[in-house]
């Protein structure tokens, strides 16, 4: 669901958001919604601002993805190359 450009207004204002930010949180898959609920209220000074909370974000989604490639390359290195079909296995007898 598509969110108005009047959503994404009031979270900008709301969460102390530059255009910057807005696009990684679209980029990122969130709604104006959620960034407007994670706003840090004055008794939650453990909680991070919205800026913050969207570039740890980003960060974290980067470096799984950066991971994950490593692990297939990693994987796909170590795969020997199977024989040819032709070939035959020597533990089987020959049977022609």
């Amino acid at each position: 669901m598509p969110y108005s450009d009047e959503l994404w207004k009031k979270a900008k204002s709301k969460c102390r958001l530059n255009n910057e930010d807005i696009e990684r949180a679209k980029r990122l898959g969130l709604n104006p919604k959620s960034l407007m609920k994670n706003v840090p209220s004055p008794s939650q000074q453990w909680k991070a601002p919205v800026s913050v909370w969207l570039k740890e974000i980003e960060e974290k989604r980067q470096k799984k993805s950066e991971q994950k490639k490593r692990r297939k390359e990693k994987a796909a290195a170590n795969k020997t190359p199977a024989p040819p079909a032709d070939k035959q296995n020597p533990a089987e007898p020959n049977t022609e």
